[in-house]
């Protein structure tokens, strides 16, 4: 399929190739469906928790512009081939949105800090991170294409925490991998950013919480300062959008945080 002019269209993602990584539900489908809207030839849907619910969200797109395929972020193998098959088929990749993650399944504080548990949330938060990152690179170096990776970060990378800090920590070293990948590839025109959201109301968050959206959002709204919005995925999935098109042609290496000026405090659990 030819590539279609972003000048003519006007669309600004026409005629690229994007990868989202856990795209199946929450911010990463929010995402798959705004990339979809504004152009893009193809957005490849990298996912393992739920396969069925991956191929919904590419069959409701459209098969002729969005396709599912099942991948553990951990499995360095299963990723560099999730690259690699994108390559094949769509000839390059243009956008990476690596947004494969965990939250921390008990208050985890320092001085109950339980390794096993922390091993297993770095394992999906930094290591399929840095795996998306790092394969996404080399297919755009070796393509020449002036590609954009956008990773998904938290304001709790930011912040210390009364509780949940191996999910902290793990957020803290995405903006490290962001900032050190920005640098590094700069010299190649590819572009590194990450996208930090303060607490919203996603399938993921509503399950760790044990609560239904509309009191998820009551729970976090009391945790910011910007009145008349609540965070919502479409807000995030917009500002991977500005991150990954060529409104954002000129910056790398930047945390965006979208959290309506957040609060820190002591009861805060943002994921």
């Amino acid at each position: 399929m030819a590539e279609v002019s972003s000048t003519n269209s006007g669309l600004r993602l026409a005629g690229k190739v994007a990868i989202v990584a856990g795209g199946a539900s929450g911010i990463g489908k929010e995402t798959v469906h705004v990339f979809a809207e504004q152009g893009a030839r193809m957005v490849v849907i990298a996912n393992i928790q739920d396969e069925e619910l991956g191929k919904q969200v590419a069959e409701s797109i459209g098969i002729h512009k969005c396709t599912y395929i099942h991948c553990d972020v951990v499995d360095e193998d299963q990723v560099k081939n999730l690259v690699q098959s994108t390559v094949d088929t769509y000839g390059h990749v243009d956008i990476m949105f690596s947004n494969a993650g965990i939250a921390s399944p008990s208050d985890q504080t320092v001085l109950e800090f339980d390794i096993s548990q922390a091993d297993h949330l770095f394992s999906i938060n930094v290591r399929g991170m840095a795996l998306c990152v790092k394969h996404a690179a080399r297919a755009m170096v070796k393509g020449q294409v002036r590609g954009s990776i956008v990773c998904t970060a938290s304001v709790a990378g930011s912040h210390g925490s009364f509780k949940i800090t191996d999910y902290v920590m793990s957020k803290h070293a995405i903006i490290g991998l962001m900032g050190s990948a920005s640098i590094q590839l700069a010299k190649h025109g590819i572009r590194v950013n990450c996208v930090s959201p303060s607490g919203l109301a996603t399938p993921l968050t509503c399950k760790v919480l044990d609560a239904g959206p509309e009191t998820v959002e009551l729970i976090y709204s009391e945790k910011k300062r910007l009145e008349g919005v609540i965070l919502n995925t479409k807000h995030i999935a917009d500002a991977v959008l500005f991150l990954a098109s060529k409104d954002f042609d000129f910056v790398t290496g930047l945390d965006l945080r979208v959290d309506g000026s957040y609060i820190a405090g002591k009861y805060e659990l943002v994921l």
